[in-house]
C-alpha cells in the first residue's frame, strides 16, 4: 500500500519542529494524512493556537483533495471564490486556502498523504513543510 507509516509521519513532523525551532518560529501544529485524508499523526507544540489542530489538518487535507498544494488553494480562492467556499464542505477535514498543506510524494511521485502546518505566518508554516519532507527524504508535490 502506499502510504506513509506512523514511523514515517512522525519522522515528518519532528523534521517541522527542528526547522522552526532552527528559524525561530512560533510554536506550531503539524499533522500528517494517509493519500484518504485520515490522520496518520499529529502534534501541537506547546504554546501554538488553539485552533491548530483543525487548521493544520485543514491545510493538509485540502491540499489531498484537489491535489494541489494549500497555497495554490488560497490562489484558487481568489480566482474562484464560490467554487472554494462549496468544496470546502465537501471533503474529509475541510479546506484551508492558506499555505502549509503539501503533497508528499516518493521518488517516483506516488502520493503517500499529505502534511499540514500552521502556527506562523502560511509563508512560514509551507517553508517547515517543504524543509521537513527535503529532510525526511520524500518528494512535495509542486
Amino acid at each position: 500500500m502506499h502510504r506513509l507509516t506512523l514511523v514515517q509521519a512522525n519522522s515528518l513532523i519532528s523534521a517541522v519542529q527542528a526547522d522552526a525551532l532552527q528559524r525561530g518560529l512560533k510554536p506550531l501544529s503539524a499533522a500528517v494524512l494517509d493519500p484518504g485524508a485520515n490522520l496518520v499523526a499529529f502534534q501541537r507544540q506547546d504554546g501554538a493556537p488553539q485552533l491548530g489542530p483543525k487548521l493544520a489538518t485543514g491545510k493538509a487535507a485540502g491540499a489531498l483533495a484537489l491535489g494541489v498544494t494549500s497555497r495554490r488553494l488560497g490562489e484558487m480562492a481568489v480566482e474562484r471564490p464560490h467554487f472554494i467556499a462549496a468544496a470546502s464542505g465537501l471533503g474529509e477535514g475541510g479546506m484551508i486556502p492558506a499555505a502549509g498543506g503539501i503533497i508528499v510524494c516518493d521518488t517516483e511521485g506516488t502520493v503517500l498523504g499529505a502534511l499540514g502546518v500552521s502556527g506562523d505566518t502560511s509563508d512560514n508554516d509551507e517553508a517547515c513543510a517543504l524543509a521537513a519532507i527535503a529532510a525526511a527524504g520524500f518528494v512535495a508535490k509542486a
